[in-house]
């Protein structure tokens, strides 16, 4: 492994001279985008996990979603062909129930705006969840369930507009499935602070309350976070001070990459999981100029991002335009924004 891999200012992606199995005991994987997408198994997920574990590799399932139960998400990945224990799943409902925890005496009761995943983190806790504010709640918690409709909404407004902590289990505006892009839980967040002008304590990535909530559950030495959002994974990463892979089988296009500020940049990327079994080609300062990798050469000249040479793998190409576009974006070369990269991700089929 590349002994600078670091989550300090980010300017060029790691290079890891053994796959990443062996470079980390530990990891730590969004499930949303990246393990699956609604029902179904994201391509290559099931085979190159099973080839991590046997590497002697920990698989710990970390999620921003919070409707299902840990047993209810194992359950899944097990059927999936990904066997998993509730204990290998960490969630935001469970981050969400520790902070709400440390804000009421025990014993209090909930206001639950959410699915049974957020009920039974309520439960972990000694708390007892109720579904309206004539039930004398000491809080507000609120998580994604696609059965929350107006009247779960106007009942955590009701509650918020009396004064009551509310915490969010996220924030995040949409969620993958198996038929595209849907609103997520940060929709719903966004009714309540509309009705209300109030903002919820977030427990779930890339806020602190969900790293501290997974380190205390897995107890990871050498974590690598594995996710498919900028906003939620990797920023998470770099708030809890770890390092992180990047796939691109949810959210998050090459294009979005190459504009990504410091906190959302990557350790690591890959097509998808298969990236954990492999090695990762280092990026060099290019004669004359630029950065190679793989035997692609990115610079940038007059705000455009260029792409020269021939490699093998393309998702080396783009390690080079990340390496090429950061340092602009961070030095200012671009005026008020990041390089063009149209036609060089064009170039890479991308």
């Amino acid at each position: 492994m590349n002994d600078t891999a670091t989550t300090a200012r980010r300017t060029v992606p790691a290079g890891s001279d053994r796959p990443l199995t062996e470079a980390y005991d530990t990891a730590l994987l969004d499930l949303d985008g990246v393990v699956y997408a609604g029902p179904d198994a994201i391509p290559h997920a099931v085979e190159s996990l099973e080839a991590a574990r046997a590497a002697g590799m920990r698989l710990a399932y970390v999620t921003n979603n919070a409707s299902r139960p840990p047993q209810v998400v194992a359950g899944h990945l097990t059927g999936l062909g990904v066997p998993a224990e509730a204990g290998d799943v960490i969630n935001s409902a469970q981050a969400a129930a520790r902070l709400v925890a440390d804000k009421v005496p025990a014993g209090s009761k909930v206001l639950v705006i959410g699915g049974a995943g957020l009920v039974e983190a309520v439960a972990e806790r000694g708390l007892v969840a109720v579904r309206s504010l004539d039930e004398g709640p000491a809080a507000v918690v609120q998580g994604y369930d696609p059965s929350v409709g107006w009247a779960q909404l106007a009942e955590a407004s009701y509650a918020v507009q009396q004064g009551l902590p509310w915490v969010a289990s996220n924030t995040d505006l949409t969620i993958p499935t198996a038929r595209g892009i849907a609103p997520g839980n940060g929709t719903l967040v966004a009714a309540v602070r509309a009705a209300t002008g109030v903002e919820p304590e977030v427990a779930g990535k890339p806020m602190p309350p969900m790293h501290r909530e997974t380190v205390l559950r897995t107890g990871a030495k050498r974590p690598l976070v594995v996710g498919d959002r900028l906003d939620t994974d990797i920023e998470g990463a770099h708030n809890g001070g770890v390092d992180s892979l990047l796939v691109f089988t949810g959210v998050t296009t090459p294009a979005q990459l190459l504009t990504a500020p410091v906190e959302h940049r990557p350790t690591y990327l890959a097509e998808d999981l298969r990236g954990l079994l492999m090695a990762q080609s280092a990026v060099e300062p290019a004669d004359g100029g630029g950065f190679a990798c793989g035997g692609w050469t990115a610079t940038v000249a007059e705000g455009v991002l260029r792409l020269d040479g021939v490699g093998e793998d393309r998702y080396d190409g783009l390690r080079a335009l990340c390496a090429a576009a950061w340092t602009a974006l961070d030095a200012g070369a671009a005026g008020a924004g990041a390089p063009d990269g149209r036609k060089a991700l064009a170039d890479l089929g991308f």
